[in-house]
């Protein structure tokens, strides 16, 4: 498995551990804005990034695994 898709999951699952963490902190404060996503948006962001390494990795520099 490439650096690219090995990495997918494991930022999936950092962006959500973050999200919740932050999601538990904001319910237990009353006086900050309910609709403050930044992880969520940044993993989003990341994964994009990620699949497209791993498609760019995958189409144009298969031939050095062979």
């Amino acid at each position: 498995m490439c650096m690219f898709c090995a990495a997918v999951p494991v930022a999936a699952a950092t962006g959500t551990a973050l999200d919740n963490k932050q999601h538990k902190s904001v319910q237990t404060q009353a006086d900050t804005p309910k609709r403050l996503h930044p992880y969520r948006l940044m993993t989003f962001i990341v994964i994009f990034m990620l699949l497209v390494g791993s498609i760019i990795v995958h189409t144009r520099y298969g031939w050095l695994w062979i």
